[in-house]
């Protein structure tokens, strides 16, 4: 009896721990990864909106800790320290505005106050209107944008035309007119509490339309889709569509038009400080600071240069945080 021609070997045939190797390999393989892990992934690879990111996280605790902070330096954001300040040109004393161990970023003029304890309670009123107004814009521009998108008709044609009414309204104008005849005291408020409080209210309320343009862009794509189709056929109501199908995928943009309206809002908060409709004194402002270093730009440039850098360097890092952010969520990016 001959023996068969083709007789496998032992090597030929798969081990038990070859087949649980592959498998392994294949779970791997097929392991899905959520969109929130993705987008991480992505923003941790830009190293500048990661360092936009930590400044900004930063100027959050410091704003958050500036009473803390101030107590720990031996500093009073409103204490006056006339033994800083020369009594013939009315400057701080030393070089540089006064800078020492004592005054971080030197005193201002003629009232000696330090200057670096006013910079770190100025953070609290320049974030404070930048992320609240934020807040009303992102939530009138996503309620009303997405009802224009999805409704169309008249109720697209009367959003879209308040829409751009407040485009074309002058902003920085209307904000003057309307502290100049506020009250005092409003609603449990008084002093800078009512100019904060309008300030937000209307810093939002003329921001909503820049983002409830693009959540209606969004939208007018997002109701044609194939998941929204199936969720009529089913029986859907409107509102479940609305809140349950489209507003999910419109966090995306939302998030990343948020991140980039923070800084405007801070900007159009120093500029109504610097034209002297802000806050009212003594509550620092960045932008008060800026409107009172004008007298003395040339004896003491210092007191400009601190509170223009400490507006120049928030800025920057929400702008590059918000790039960051929009690279990371586009899933169309390159990187």
């Amino acid at each position: 009896m001959t023996a068969p021609l083709h007789e496998p070997t032992a090597e030929a045939a798969p081990s038990a721990a070859d087949e649980a190797a592959v498998a392994a390999a294949g779970t791997k393989a097929v392991q899905g990864r959520s969109l929130g892990r993705i987008a991480w992934e992505r923003l941790k690879r830009d190293k500048l909106a990661l360092t936009g990111g930590i400044v900004v996280l930063l100027l959050i605790v410091v704003a958050l800790l500036a009473p803390l902070i101030t107590k720990l330096v031996g500093q009073d954001p409103n204490a006056y320290n006339e033994s800083m300040i020369d009594p013939l040109f009315g400057t701080p004393k030393g070089s540089l505005g006064g800078i020492s161990g004592d005054h971080l970023l030197g005193v201002e003029p003629v009232s000696g106050r330090d200057i670096f304890a006013r910079i770190v309670y100025g953070a609290q009123i320049s974030l404070l209107v930048g992320f609240l107004s934020a807040v009303v814009a992102v939530v009138l521009g996503t309620v009303l944008g997405i009802l224009a998108g999805f409704f169309g008709g008249w109720v697209d044609s009367v959003i879209s035309r308040v829409m751009d009414g407040l485009l074309a309204f002058p902003q920085l104008l209307f904000i003057i007119a309307l502290v100049s005849v506020m009250p005092n005291q409003m609603l449990g408020l008084s002093g800078t509490g009512v100019r904060v409080f309008v300030m937000i209210l209307v810093i939002g309320f003329f921001g909503w339309p820049y983002i409830g343009r693009v959540v209606r862009g969004q939208t007018l794509s997002l109701r044609e889709r194939e998941y929204v189709e199936a969720a009529r056929s089913l029986g859907a109501g409107q509102l479940y569509i609305l809140f349950k199908e489209l507003l999910p995928n419109l966090v995306a943009p939302i998030i990343v038009y948020s991140t980039m309206m923070i800084p405007t809002n801070i900007l159009t908060e120093a500029a109504l400080s610097f034209l002297g409709v802000g806050v009212k004194p003594p509550t620092a402002s960045w932008g008060q600071m800026l409107s009172n270093a004008i007298d003395y730009y040339d004896s003491d440039p210092m007191y400009m240069v601190v509170p223009g850098v400490a507006i120049f360097i928030t800025v920057l890092a929400f702008n590059l945080f918000g790039d960051g952010v929009r690279d990371a969520l586009d899933p169309k990016g390159s990187r």
